[in-house]
């Protein structure tokens, strides 16, 4: 007997059975790939914050070149010579902090809970340097980032990610002239810890001014700036007590 495909009730048992057909597919695929995708998401974590501190394989002043994935374990391992976790006033080592998830533990601050803050200290050319993990909300989506310091609280390097900026607006924040403006700058105001804003009128676009504890804001992206401004203040709260002990040193 031949199939009517006109029927309604045929239309509805072949998209239910090409619903569970692809479902399974997609399942399988996800299930099979997860080792794959933890690997990637632990090497991007690794290349993000050798970033921050100046590692990187960038080739001219505009590009924004990490170290190959491929390399990045071993050099991770070589510049990152310890990794600290932060939980009330304990302070532990813990090879692994880099995985730690940071919206998790801010989540986790805002129930009233203790959470678990990561820090990196990496050395390089015989300078130490001290990343603070960032994350925030930008105007679409979360914005997150790295940020490394040296002893005096000047930032030496930062790297800024999103999920879902405007292209050519707010998803410049990881163009490299952005990034790079973040370099000499203070968070350090008349000796407290303020952290630094990405401001509009700033009246210095070539960023000369490195005591101000301001950068020249993104043309026609304020509130994704903004969103960089509140996440560098909340992550600069979070590691408070521990850039005091920095200073004290």
């Amino acid at each position: 007997m031949a199939v009517n495909k006109d029927n309604n009730g045929y239309t509805v048992i072949f998209a239910a059975v090409m619903v569970v057909v692809v479902g399974s597919i997609l399942a399988y695929l996800a299930s099979s790939l997860s080792d794959k995708i933890k690997e990637n998401e632990r090497f991007e974590k690794q290349q993000n914050i050798l970033y921050a501190m100046g590692v990187n394989e960038n080739s001219d002043s505009g590009s924004v070149d990490f170290i190959p994935a491929n390399e990045v374990e071993g050099v991770f391992s070589e510049y990152i010579t310890e990794q600290l976790v932060i939980s009330g006033d304990q302070i532990t080592q813990n090879d692994e902090a880099y995985l730690i998830d940071l919206k998790k533990q801010i989540a986790a601050i805002k129930k009233g809970e203790t959470a678990e803050l990561p820090v990196f200290i990496g050395e390089k050319e015989g300078k130490k340097y001290y990343i603070l993990p960032m994350y925030g909300k930008g105007l679409w989506d979360a914005i997150w980032g790295f940020m490394a310091l040296d002893d005096e609280l000047t930032i030496q390097g930062v790297y800024f990610d999103h999920k879902g900026e405007t292209p050519g607006l707010g998803a410049n924040i990881k163009q490299r002239y952005f990034m790079d403006d973040f370099i000499g700058e203070s968070v350090l105001s008349s000796d407290r810890i303020v952290g630094v804003s990405v401001a509009k009128g700033n009246n210095d676009p070539a960023n000369k001014i490195k005591d101000d504890n301001e950068v020249d804001a993104l043309a026609g992206a304020t509130i994704t700036g903004n969103g960089v401004s509140a996440m560098i203040s909340e992550s600069i709260n979070l590691y408070r007590d521990y850039l005091e002990s920095i200073r004290a040193k």
